[in-house]
Order: structure tokens, then C-alpha cells, then sequence
């Protein structure tokens, strides 16, 4: 046997663990784990002969993934300690953090929390070791039987038979998992429980009601403080909360869970993201398009997404005794317009892009305001072309993508070019060219990215570009996919220069991902202090009395006349009432009138957030916020 670690290589006549392979290169105590073919692996993990093992340590980032799983069974245990006829189902790690669900007739509350996380330190103190234990499929029915832990019995049901089954033990108390773990429970130093919620066994809102709690965990205090304060800064920043303050947009349960109703104020902003897109678009060469909100069922078939996707589609329905879907995807509709007529590969590539609204069935306990919802608007283009032209339009989405983002505020993003997975379709040649294709995109760019290896669809490799918000966290939003599926499907067809027909390559692509989630991010990025040029209002004029309506009004259809958007507040309220209300709206500019601004004839202007400029005429104003609309002075 034979080991890469890091620059070392260490050979062995027997097969070794990542324990006894550190152990024998004397790594030292602060070693937790390995990244081992893109996977974080504890001490317990036998690699492979010729394996390339590198080794983390605490100051490692994958180091997180160890202490927050690790972590989620401590968790585990005290509330078991505290609660012993609590049951235990499942505790993973998610981003920033882990969760574990527990079955209880008891509403777990914020001072259950402080008693957990009290109980937590006591374990902690008696260093506790993870140890792991192979057991067989009856041996692990029976213990689990024997416990009364029905979730985890069928979770042992559904494993494959060729599936390893593990316990891993902290002292008395252990838990049926796969791993990884820490060596041991002293690198658990810095963690915080955040919250109690609701969740559904398996996400199946038919099933059994769940306590889920939601914690963190660092390596070390600092990296923990900020996190939390974060977090804080994100709550205030809640698309939801300030979706109702500013009066952005509903969910009416009435209407139905997870469907969006844009209000005046937040449907100023999406038709300036929408007439944004549309124009760009257009001048980068796309034929914008419409198409229906259902289809024939036979439709979803031919492309696969009955087979692969049903769980996540709304029912059929029949009409004149057809049925039909909803759709979940524009793609088919774009195909259908491609095969309408022959084409030639002088007309290759053509460039579909719709402002497509969809609807896919997200069960009840997932969905999240505007980030996950049922009914939702993607900026969805698609890009019939040669295999050779790849190169060219993933570098022309490229360049569109990053001019979008940075309009809209974004100029930190992580890019990820994932490769072919396991099962595909398609040639290895046609996988080799398309992603090849891809990172040259990338490289001509010098934009930086890393490689999820296998992480492609199974039609086609793809490029996923995730976004860094004004708090630093990351939000999946842009994606470049390569497809050799939906083509073959449809047969596809365009006649090459020699007379040939061959099929075109499918590019699916988008920029926001959707209307919903983008503008729920943008909420939150700007903490719903919008830019002067998004803002529903840019203005908001107060009068302090009856006396100067008229005058107030004169000036407000002024500067509507110029394209300046303008909101009055006439009412006779104290101004300390009306502009502290403005203030809440977040508008970005306040004008009072007084009496004196009467006799004066100008307006004395605020910008939010308290700055006083001064008094102002009307033209005065307007040359002040077009100036920072044209980009001449800062938002």
C-alpha cells in the first residue's frame, strides 16, 4: 500500500487508517482529519492504495465540518440527558453551522436551550473520545429496537445491503452515523445552540413532527463572536420582516403557501430589474420570447422531468380529456420554438431569453419567504449551438453575468466548474471538449475558481457562481450549464456546412436564478436601504402645514414630469412623526417645506440616514439626483 500525504509518502504491506498513518508519520495532536478525493474523513476512514491525503488541521477550514458533526452529537446527548424519552433522528452539518431533529411531546423553548447548552459543557469536560464501531444489520435493529429509536431502525431499513453500518460512542451514549468525527471532544471549544423550529420526519409534512435545533460551532472564540454578531445583523436584515416594514411583498395563506404577491412598492423595483434585463439582453444579442404557464403532460416525459423530477411538480389536470402540467422548467418550451423550423448552423447560436414565471411543488416545511418558494420568475435564457462555439458564449455569459451583478451591487462571488459525475450522458470526448470549454471561459478571464469534481449534472457540466452579500455570506444565484440530454431528447437538428445534420449543443443559463430569491437577496444585502436608482421612492417631500400642499404638490409633478419618483406625505401629523416614518421607509431622500422653503421657493433636503444638505430649489434637486443616478456623485 501506498499513501500521498501532502509532500510525504508513506508505504505500508497492510492496509492502514488515517489514524495509524498519521500516527506513524507523527503529525502531532492537532490533527483531526483528511480531505481524501474531495471528501472530509475521520481517523476511523481506510483510504485506498495510492491515495492523495491531506491532512487538516484546526486552523483548516474543512476543520468545521469535523467540530460542527461532532458538535451535533453532543447536542444529542444532553438532550437526551435531560430528556430521556426524547428520540433522536437525524443532526447534520449545514452551512455555517448544524441541526439535529428530535422526536418529543415537548415544545423545546429558549431556556431549554441555556439547559442544553449547560449540560453540553459538562460532557465536554470529561474529554470524551468518538470511537467507531462496525455493527451488522440485525445487531443494529436489535439495539436500536431495544432503545425504542423507531427513526433510526428506519434508517437501517432503507440502508443497501452493501452499506456499512456504524455506531460512533462519546462515553455511555452513542448514535448510529457514518461520520466524520473529531479524534476527540477537546477540539469543541467555541459553539453556541441559536434556535428552536419546527421540522417534519424526512421533510414529509404526513409524517411526525419534529423539534429541530439549529447551533454553530469554530474552531476558535473570535470566529465564533463574529459569526453571532452576524447573525444578529442578518435578523435585523430579514427579507421577511423587512419585506412587511416597507411594504415589498406577501404570502397570503389564504392565496396558498410559497406564492408571492409583489405589492406596488416592491413591483417598482422588479420592473426596473425586469426593463434592466430586457435591455441588456437585447443588446447581447438574445430574441426575448413567451411562452405558456402549462403543458401537456407528454411534454415533461420527453424530457425527462417526469421521471426525474415528479416529486417536485405541482399535479396534472386534465382538460378535454388531455392531461396537463404546470410547468417547472422554460427549457422545453424554448426547445419547442427551436424545432419549428430547419436550422442552419449559419443561424447557430440562437439565444432564447424569457422572464419565465414557474411552479414546483416545495413541501411546506422548506419553504422561506422569497428564497424558497412554489411559484417563482426565472431569468431563464438557453443557447442552441455547435460544440466548438462553447467557448465563446460561456465567455459572452460570463461577461454578462459579472456586468449584472456588479449593477446591482455584487463584486465578490466564488466560482465553481463542476466536472462529470458517475452517471452521464453524452460522449467522454463531448465532456472533455464541453468543460475544457469552460475553464478556458474562466482562465481568459482570470477569474478564479474551484473544481467540484463529479459535480456536473448528468446531462452536461456546469459553472455555479455564488455571490458574497454585503455580511460576507455566499448565495447560489448564477449557473452556466452544458447540456447533451434535452437535444438528444427532441432530436434536435441543425444542418452543418457540408449538409450534414448534427445536433446542437443546449447552454441553460441564468443570471438572478429568480426574480424572488435575487430580490429577497437585494432586501437583505441593503439591509432595504435600496439605491437611489432601485428605491420605489427617491424622494418623499413632508409639508409642515396645510399652507404648503399646493406649493408641495407643484413640485412633486415637477419632478415626476423629469422621471424622479416621488412620494408626499400631506397629512396634518406632527414633522417629527412624518419624518421619522420616512426615515423607517429607508427612502433616500427626505424634502421638508416649512414656511420659510415657502417664501423661498426651495425645499430643505435630507438624505437617509440623517445627512443634512441644505436648502434647495426644485431644478436644484433634480440635477443633484440625477447626478447620482448618472453615477457623477456616490449612492
Amino acid at each position: 500500500m501506498k499513501y500521498y500525504v501532502d509532500s510525504k509518502i508513506l508505504e505500508s504491506d497492510k492496509p492502514l487508517s488515517l489514524g495509524e498513518i498519521f500516527n506513524k508519520l507523527d503529525l502531532g495532536s492537532n490533527v483531526l482529519g483528511a480531505e481524501v478525493e474531495g471528501e472530509v474523513k475521520d481517523f476511523y476512514f481506510n483510504p485506498a492504495d495510492e491515495s492523495k491525503i491531506y491532512p487538516i488541521f484546526l486552523d483548516n477550514e474543512k476543520s468545521l465540518t469535523l467540530i460542527r458533526h461532532s458538535t451535533a452529537h453532543i447536542l444529542a446527548q444532553a438532550v437526551q440527558s435531560i430528556y430521556p424519552n426524547t428520540k433522536v433522528t437525524i443532526g447534520p452539518v449545514i452551512d455555517d453551522g448544524f441541526y439535529y431533529d428530535f422526536y418529543t411531546d415537548r415544545n423545546f423553548t429558549e431556556d431549554d436551550l441555556k439547559l442544553f447548552e449547560n449540560k453540553m459543557h459538562e460532557i465536554l469536560e470529561k474529554n470524551v473520545l468518538f470511537e467507531k464501531e462496525i455493527i451488522n444489520r440485525d445487531e443494529a435493529l436489535k439495539i436500536f429496537s431495544d432503545m425504542g429509536e423507531t427513526f433510526k431502525k428506519e434508517i437501517i431499513n432503507d440502508l443497501d445491503e452493501s452499506q456499512e453500518i456504524s455506531l460512533y460512542k462519546q462515553g455511555d451514549w452513542f448514535d448510529l452515523c457514518r461520520g466524520p468525527h473529531l479524534p476527540n471532544s477537546t477540539f469543541i471549544k467555541s459553539f453556541k445552540l441559536l434556535s428552536v423550529a419546527g421540522s417534519y420526519w424526512r421533510g414529509d409534512e404526513t409524517r411526525e413532527s419534529l423539534q429541530r435545533i439549529y447551533g454553530t460551532a469554530f474552531s476558535n472564540p473570535k470566529d465564533l463572536k463574529k459569526h453571532l454578531k452576524i447573525i444578529e445583523e442578518a435578523k435585523k436584515r430579514d427579507h421577511r420582516k423587512l419585506g412587511k416594514e416597507l411594504d415589498l411583498f406577501s404570502i397570503n395563506e389564504e392565496i396558498g403557501p410559497g406564492l408571492v404577491l409583489w405589492h406596488p412598492n416592491g413591483s417598482v423595483i422588479r420592473n426596473i430589474i425586469e426593463n434592466y434585463w430586457r435591455e441588456k439582453h437585447i443588446e447581447s444579442g438574445y430574441q426575448i420570447i413567451y411562452t405558456p404557464h402549462i403543458a401537456k403532460a407528454n411534454l415533461w416525459e420527453t424530457s425527462g422531468h417526469l421521471e426525474f423530477y415528479s416529486e417536485n411538480m405541482f399535479s396534472q389536470m386534465e382538460i378535454d380529456a388531455n392531461k396537463y402540467q404546470a410547468k417547472p422548467m422554460n427549457c422545453p418550451f424554448h426547445i419547442m420554438i427551436y424545432k419549428n423550423g430547419l436550422r442552419s448552423y449559419k443561424e447557430l447560436p440562437i439565444k432564447y431569453a424569457e422572464i419565465g414565471t414557474v411552479y414546483r411543488y416545495e413541501r411546506s416545511g422548506v419553504l422561506h419567504g422569497l428564497f424558497r418558494a412554489r411559484g417563482f420568475t426565472q431569468d431563464d435564457a438557453h443557447i442552441f449551438c455547435s460544440l466548438d462555439q462553447i467557448e465563446q458564449e460561456v465567455n459572452d455569459v460570463i461577461d454578462l453575468t459579472t456586468e449584472f451583478l456588479k449593477k446591482f451591487g455584487f463584486s465578490e462571488y466564488e466560482i465553481f466548474v463542476s466536472t462529470k459525475p458517475s452517471k452521464y450522458v453524452g460522449t467522454d470526448d463531448e465532456w472533455s471538449s464541453a468543460t475544457n470549454s469552460l475553464k478556458k471561459s474562466l482562465d481568459n478571464k482570470l477569474l478564479k475558481y474551484s473544481i467540484d469534481e463529479g459535480g456536473g449534472a448528468f446531462y452536461g457540466p456546469k459553472i455555479d457562481l455564488k455571490i458574497k452579500d454585503v455580511l460576507g455570506r455566499s448565495w447560489q444565484c448564477s449557473t452556466i450549464q452544458v447540456d447533451f440530454n434535452l437535444p438528444k431528447r427532441f432530436d434536435l437538428e441543425y444542418i452543418s456546412s457540408n449538409n450534414q445534420r448534427l445536433q446542437p449543443v443546449m447552454i441553460h443559463r441564468a443570471i438572478f436564478g429568480s426574480f424572488e430569491r435575487f430580490f429577497g437577496i437585494l432586501i437583505e444585502h441593503y439591509g432595504g436601504a435600496f439605491p437611489t436608482w432601485l428605491a420605489p421612492y427617491q424622494l418623499k417631500l413632508l409639508s409642515v402645514s396645510d399652507e404648503q400642499v399646493e406649493y408641495v404638490n407643484d413640485i412633486a409633478d415637477n419632478l415626476r414630469s423629469a422621471g424622479i419618483r416621488v412620494d408626499i406625505d400631506n397629512r396634518n401629523e406632527k414633522l417629527g412623526l412624518k419624518i421619522r416614518e420616512s426615515e423607517i421607509s429607508k427612502v433616500p431622500y427626505i424634502g421638508i417645506v416649512g414656511k420659510n422653503e415657502l417664501e423661498n421657493e426651495t425645499i430643505s433636503i435630507r438624505k437617509y440616514g440623517g445627512k443634512q444638505i441644505g436648502e434647495l430649489k426644485s431644478n436644484q434637486l433634480l440635477e443633484l439626483i440625477n447626478d447620482e443616478l448618472s453615477g457623477r456623485v456616490d449612492s
